[in-house]
């Protein structure tokens, strides 16, 4: 597949809603609905920038606005478990201290991304009593008491859970039953049929004034997993990856993941795509990493359908900005790619009135699970110094 390039102006944040379904498009209804969520997280970010927040701040913005649509899969209207019970997975990274916070299997709380953002936080106050050190990952009932004795209020299940997200557990307790009768290979079946319920993560990417950035991810799994199993969204270097650049040769990547949890986890495709943007062309790094450490990655030998997709942010300083003492100018390159029938974006920057959205789609013909699509743009963003 070929690159395509956008030459969008001015923007500084970047988040995505991730949808994917496995026989078709998305309705256009469905759709408008994921692009009005996208806007509301934009603008609720940007906000936080506007009022001097920095990317951490912002990108907990976003992911809170995403978690609280009832239209995607973290937060209220999380896919429910095979016990008909909500299990949240979410983490933060921070580029600047790389720091880091994440949950997994979380019941009970209404923003699974609250929790890991005091998680991060709290591991910068330093060692607990006796020496101990602060956990920067939770899970279970253990993250849901941490999260109450740090003051993150307790939200009962049933309050989290929507018509549409229970009635497709009823639909597909359903036909698992019936699987299961005729004797049918019930786990494939299920991911053939079901891609679309499965796969619609949430994630944020951003870089502030500062140069700073930030990357978030939340997701309340696949429908129908077994309790207590954590997806990518809370692990290490798979659901989201953020790093500054600590040399002015290099750049700072920020990089959110959605797919197959279990593909996204084998491979850590976070921090490879955050390692490949250090490459000269982003474009063709992104595409080749998609392609040799996803698509085609010996962790997935066998695999015939692999799905996921990315957002990646990458920014440098101008070389001409260098030389003015009074205003930095920031190179920013985004760009998202998935092997899924589709995939949602939204973006913004602090000068801009409204969100922009799109609809990614898989091109003509194009074999979801074995190909892949790409896009992005490059904006030069001015800011001045302190």
């Amino acid at each position: 597949e070929t690159p395509q390039r956008k030459n969008l102006t001015e923007c500084i944040l970047f988040l995505m809603i991730f949808t994917s379904s496995g026989a078709g498009y998305h309705s256009e209804s469905k759709a408008k609905e994921y692009k009005h969520a996208c806007k509301r997280a934009c603008q609720r970010a940007v906000d936080r920038l506007r009022a001097g927040g920095l990317a951490l701040e912002a990108v907990t913005a976003a992911l809170i606005e995403l978690e609280d649509s009832p239209f995607t899969n973290a937060g209220t209207g999380s896919n429910l478990n095979l016990s008909g019970e909500i299990e949240c997975d979410a983490s933060i990274m921070d580029g600047k201290s790389l720091n880091y916070g994440a949950v997994g299997a979380l019941s009970g709380i209404k923003n699974p991304v609250l929790v890991a953002r005091r998680l991060l936080s709290e591991t910068q106050k330093g060692k607990l009593s006796a020496g101990r050190i602060p956990p920067c990952f939770l899970v279970g009932k253990g993250a849901e008491q941490w999260a109450i004795s740090h003051g993150i209020p307790a939200c009962p299940s049933e309050k989290m859970t929507t018509k549409f997200s229970l009635s497709g557990y009823k639909r597909n307790k359903r036909k698992m039953e019936l699987a299961e009768q005729v004797e049918m290979k019930r786990k494939r079946q299920f991911c053939e049929e079901n891609n679309s319920a499965c796969l619609d993560t949430v994630g944020a990417v951003v870089v502030d004034r500062e140069g700073n950035v930030a990357a978030a991810v939340s997701s309340g799994g696949l429908a129908m997993k077994h309790p207590g199993r954590v997806g990518q969204a809370a692990h290490y270097g798979c659901g989201c990856w953020a790093e500054n650049a600590r040399d002015v040769s290099l750049y700072s990547t920020a990089v959110s993941t959605s797919g197959s949890g279990e593909h996204l986890i084998r491979t850590m495709l976070a921090r490879e795509c955050s390692t490949a943007m250090q490459a000269e062309n982003a474009h063709q790094a992104l595409l080749e990493a998609m392609q040799n450490k996803f698509i085609s990655s010996p962790f997935l030998a066998g695999e015939d359908c692999v799905l996921g997709g990315v957002i990646v942010l990458r920014c440098c300083t101008c070389g001409e900005a260098q030389r003015s003492e009074d205003i930095q100018a920031l190179l920013v390159e985004f760009l998202w790619s998935h092997t899924t029938e589709s995939m949602c974006v939204g973006y913004m920057s602090a000068q801009d009135s409204k969100a922009r959205t799109h609809i990614s789609r898989l091109p003509p013909g194009a074999v979801a699970g074995q190909s892949l699509a790409i896009e992005g743009g490059v904006c030069r963003l001015g800011t001045v110094s302190d």
